[in-house]
């Protein structure tokens, strides 16, 4: 068994691929805010895929990590000298690895708040990016605006405050770049946030507007926000993984990624000091994201919460179990080509119908192994974001919405807290308990999940051709369970939409 470390690359199994360049060499360009699994699959990994080709070895990644959570990660980075192993899972049992070597510090900003602004600070610092989740950016889910309240927050834009959000550290680093003659640089969300670079833009000004006008002023003409699309299905790493990886390589790696083949990277061509050239490994540079990130957060992330509340309640613990059964394939393909695909623009190069046969074919890889208890999580985040843009424009066009309402009356069946069995379990999400409280009373009041969260659903609780379809499906959920419920989920569609075909060709391609 080798442990692996910068010491030991030269030992490792000969299955394993290296970092083709010299490590010593590189620098930092990149400052990137929430290292995580999807981070480490995507973004670095490109990053990584540049420098065995020879270019970019100025556009190194140090790593910040926000919470004292994150105390494992920089212990694993420290041990390990930033270096990580990736895994391809093929559907076909293969296991492709790869050692990455474009991360080449850590910084835990809990630890030293001054260093991990210094280091943005710097002036070979040219792209901050982010992964901090749907819900990190502090926005009202129904409003949009910045919530200055938010005690975090408020903490941070007090006078002399030792900055501790991921809004006061970077705030304070681009006015230390202004003070000081160096150029702003680039904000890079990577998070599944539709208009991510204007929801970061949004989130980012606003905070500092109020903590100085003049720096907002200035951020607004020179700090550039571009919009990305990211896809990559990457699971969160089990003990059972790194067993796995030590039996099949002989190596010992206190926290690899596994990850499906496939990968996507959509982006806007908007970078304030320059950027690596992304497009020479695969990256699309385009001028506009929003088809492809429509496609994807409309028809991949949604679909994903599609499949897990149903499936949850039914006794489905993993993805490809999911799809591997043919109501549940049928239910996600008909949300698709129903009710999600009429709603996108085309996207050049895209056959949405393909790409979405394709999506069945990605979460039936069973050596993925993605549990449907990671996609049920922080519902209230990624719901209004991935769907409820979906149910609008399907009420704004009179078409139908059933699909749509069983998803979401699922959500609220699952927030009761047991499965079909009896068996608990837990909710994680942010407002947890205001959804359990909600979920309690559905029984006698079908629309008290949508009424008494208001502040996720808006104006959709009031809106009576979602709640009758919703309250109807969420009924038979409780009096039929949900395999009867989806096997007759049409019996549910309001008056002016039932009856429908779906669009595409009815064979399911597993």
């Amino acid at each position: 068994m080798t442990s692996l470390t910068a010491e030991t690359l030269s030992q490792l199994n000969a299955g394993v691929s290296l970092p083709r360049y010299d490590r010593r060499q590189v620098t930092t360009g990149i400052v990137h805010i929430g290292v995580g699994n999807f981070h480490r699959s995507h973004q670095a990994m490109y990053i990584d895929a540049l420098m065995n080709s020879g270019m970019a070895l100025d556009w190194g990644i140090c790593g910040i990590g926000l919470q004292p959570s994150n105390t494992r990660m920089r212990d694993v980075m420290a041990a390990q000298a930033c270096l990580y192993t990736l895994v391809l899972r093929h559907g076909d049992g293969n296991w492709e690895a790869r050692v990455i070597g474009s991360i080449v510090e850590f910084l835990l900003a809990a630890d030293d708040p001054e260093a991990a602004i210094e280091k943005m600070a710097a002036p070979t610092t040219r792209i901050v990016s982010l992964t901090i989740t749907e819900g990190g950016y502090n926005l009202d889910a129904v409003t949009g605006e910045f919530d200055s309240s938010a005690a975090a927050v408020a903490a941070d834009l007090q006078p002399g405050a030792i900055p501790r959000t991921v809004f006061g550290l970077v705030t304070e680093a681009l006015a230390r770049r202004r003070e000081r003659g160096i150029p702003a640089f680039t904000i890079l969300s990577c998070d599944n946030v539709q208009g991510n670079g204007h929801v970061s833009q949004r989130a980012f000004t606003t905070f500092a507007r109020l903590r100085d006008p003049e720096l907002a002023d200035w951020m607004t003409l020179h700090v550039r926000f571009p919009n990305g699309m990211v896809d990559r299905i990457t699971p969160e790493t089990t003990e059972a993984d790194r067993a796995e990886l030590s039996r099949r390589f002989g190596l010992d790696d206190q926290w690899p990624v596994l990850c499906e083949p496939f990968t996507q990277w959509v982006l806007e061509d908007n970078f304030a000091d320059g950027r690596p050239p992304l497009q020479d490994v695969g990256v699309q540079i385009v001028s506009d994201v929003e088809p492809y990130e429509q496609m994807k957060l409309r028809l991949l992330n949604a679909s994903h919460q599609a499949l897990c509340y149903p499936a949850y309640l039914a006794g489905y613990r993993l993805v490809h179990d999911v799809t591997a059964d043919p109501l549940f394939a049928r239910f996600l393909l008909d949300y698709m080509r129903q009710e999600a695909i009429p709603t996108l623009r085309p996207v050049p190069g895209i056959d949405l119908e393909h790409y979405a046969s394709q999506l069945i074919e990605r979460f039936s890889n069973s050596e993925v192994r993605d549990t449907v208890t990671r996609l049920c999580a922080n519902a209230s985040d990624r719901i209004p974001k991935f769907l409820f843009p979906v149910i609008r424009h399907q009420l704004a066009t009179g078409q139908s919405v059933t699909r749509s309402a069983a998803v979401v009356a699922s959500w609220a069946r699952y927030a009761e807290g047991t499965d079909e069995n009896g068996e608990p379990h837990a909710i994680i999400d942010a407002i947890a308990p205001r959804l359990q409280a909600a979920a309690r009373r559905q029984r006698r009041h079908p629309t008290a999940f949508l009424e008494d969260n208001r502040e996720v659903f808006g104006d959709l609780a009031d809106e009576p051709r979602f709640t009758q379809v919703y309250s109807s499906i969420l009924t038979a959920l409780h009096e039929h369970g949900v395999r009867r419920t989806l096997t007759d989920l049409d019996h549910y569609a309001t008056p002016a939409t039932a009856g429908r075909t779906p669009a595409g060709p009815e064979r399911i391609s597993p």
